[in-house]
């Protein structure tokens, strides 16, 4: 068996492994704080708010949980958003106990 058939599978990983890597790297130099409001805000109208969700009703916050590089904060609903974009989990706001 030709020795080139043993390092195909590798290079072929490889290849593969740099494509992803560049793709990820192209995701994460481009992608801004105002796109991922926008997306997550018009998510919250069509499919997550009330009938009378509005895109104003949205704000953009520094992550408030672990990895998560912006929250975005509709009404009474969060969407924790790691830095390529993608949603990490969503949540509700909570009420703070009174002391």
């Amino acid at each position: 068996m030709p020795r080139w058939v043993w390092f195909a599978p590798l290079g072929l990983a490889t290849l593969v492994g740099a494509l992803l890597a560049f793709r990820y790297g192209w995701i994460a130099a481009t992608i801004t704080e105002t796109d991922v409001i926008t997306a997550f805000a018009q998510r919250y109208v069509t499919q997550d708010g009330s009938a009378d969700a509005r895109i104003v009703d949205c704000v953009g916050l520094a992550g408030q949980m672990d990895g998560a590089w912006i929250t975005v904060r509709c009404a009474d609903i969060l969407y924790h958003v790691n830095r390529f974009g993608a949603l990490i989990t969503t949540g509700t706001v909570s009420e703070r106990p009174s002391t």
